[in-house]
């Protein structure tokens, strides 16, 4: 090989990806992360993210994946169709010219997000106020909960079977709820106790009401008039609340970070930006030469467990369906002979690296804002336990296809080998046989209920999935 000096082309170099783009791909991104906010602020829980992919879906023409088995009906190229599983996960796809045996480009993320959840018995009083007991649901920072506004969201299934869905605290004129905070004056305790411990799990109490119900010689009155306004409200009684599932989220909406706009703050990146990332490059893609599948699973923040989550086997009766409905076979041979031909980029977030706490990194194999979509060869922790690591060819094969379309990417991993590690759902995807690939956006304060993500990243992470399903 000829020595031609250019010695900056050895280097591998991050680009600051608002230095990448110009003034269309400027006005698109933010016109991308404006209608992200909208439907974020929408979807704080995952039931709230499916209904509202659903219904965008049916407005673009997609049909019930599961009514067309029941008729029997045939899918034919450029159909699209989905599949809600609980009302908590969704998976829809896009008939492609190719034979399903050829296999499938598939997206797929997941839509809980780490929060608070009511407990099966959860209003109780204390010094004449009302709480809510919580359970926490995935990797919170305990601590992180405290004394901002929260929000409550979910489902009652009431004692006449209707189901009522609950939303209090994000309208404007709603009352919003707290969990209180020890004054510094009296926190000398406390702040003698490590983080982990200085917060019990079991004090999480979310403060309900204060105001007694004129009940004659009752007990508990001010729990009792909690348990009136949610009667008169929704016709429940404290029973009914055993049948119910309440999260309790933010109440706070997503905003713009920095006086350039160039950052979003919102709760939930982690990691529905991704998954709204993957729904709109499906929506965008078309008819593509490979059949185009998006799966927004549930669980992931506690395991990928139970009958929506990414273990359970959804996806293989989905694409068993579909194969039914087009090329009329579904046994288990011919669903895993397109799974071992089908390629995954599965959608997370990674840690970007916050300049206060540099030590957690290794700053080669760190993400940084605005450097573009993230690529994690390998997730797991300590010596890769638990992860999903990517093949050779499939990272060229990505990383070719992102330079060829003018995608600007950056690798990274979740922090420094020793420090601790994570996984996503991609370790169940090769489980099945799919060749996977984590890919997603990074964020400042993961977990937190306020995670920051760089608005061009996001747009990049939109502009990877679309490329993929377009050209893999």
């Amino acid at each position: 090989m000829t020595d031609n000096k250019n010695y900056d082309q050895l280097l591998y170099k991050r680009k600051n990806a608002w230095s990448e783009i110009g003034e269309k791909e400027t006005e698109e991104t933010s016109s991308f992360c404006r209608d992200y906010a909208k439907f974020l602020d929408a979807s704080k829980t995952e039931r709230e993210f499916a209904q509202n992919t659903v219904t965008l879906l049916e407005e673009e023409g997609y049909i019930s994946l599961k009514s067309a088995f029941g008729a029997n009906q045939k899918l034919h190229q450029g159909d699209k169709v989905y599949y809600s599983a609980g009302g908590k996960s969704v998976i829809m796809a896009v008939i492609g010219k190719e034979s399903l045996g050829k296999g499938i480009n598939m997206l797929g993320s997941h839509i809980d997000s780490p929060r608070l959840d009511l407990k099966q018995v959860p209003v109780f009083e204390d010094t004449d106020l009302a709480y809510l007991k919580t359970h926490y649901y995935g990797g919170v920072r305990k601590y992180q909960w405290l004394s901002i506004p929260l929000s409550l969201h979910g489902t009652i299934i009431r004692g006449d079977g209707e189901k009522i869905d609950v939303n209090i605290g994000e309208d404007d004129g709603d009352p919003v709820f707290v969990i209180t905070d020890l004054l510094p004056h009296l926190a000398k305790d406390q702040n003698e106790k490590k983080l982990g411990e200085a917060f019990p799990a079991e004090s999480l109490n979310i403060l309900a009401g204060s105001v007694p119900m004129d009940a004659g010689d009752a007990k508990h009155t001010v729990k009792l008039r909690v348990l009136n306004l949610l009667n008169k409200k929704y016709g429940i009684v404290e029973k009914d609340l055993v049948n119910a599932e309440l999260e309790v989220v933010p109440a706070f909406k997503s905003r713009d970070i920095g006086l350039d706009r160039g950052l979003m703050g919102a709760y939930g990146h982690d990691d529905r930006v991704c998954s709204y990332a993957g729904l709109r490059a499906i929506l965008a893609a078309g008819i593509t030469k490979k059949t185009s599948l998006c799966y927004l699973s549930d669980k992931e923040e506690i395991g990928s467990v139970g009958t929506t989550g990414a273990q359970s086997d959804i996806l293989e009766y989905f694409i068993g369906m579909l194969l039914k409905l087009t090329e009329g076979k579904s046994g288990d041979l011919d669903v895993k002979h397109v799974l071992y031909n089908s390629v995954m980029l599965s959608g997370d977030v990674n840690a970007a690296v916050d300049p206060a706490f540099k030590s957690v990194h290794e700053k080669n194999n760190a993400m940084y804002l605005g450097k573009g979509v993230g690529i994690s060869k390998y997730t797991g922790s300590r010596g890769k336990a638990g992860a999903s690591d990517a093949s050779a060819e499939l990272m060229y094969m990505i990383t070719k296809m992102l330079d060829d379309n003018q995608i600007i990417w950056q690798v990274g991993e979740l922090g420094k080998t020793d420090e601790g590690g994570g996984g996503t759902i991609a370790k169940f995807a090769a489980k099945l046989g799919i060749e996977v690939l984590d890919v997603g956006v990074p964020l400042l304060g993961m977990h937190s209920p306020f995670e920051v993500a760089s608005k061009v990243d996001i747009y990049m992470c939109y502009k990877a999935f679309k490329t993929f399903l377009e050209n893999a």
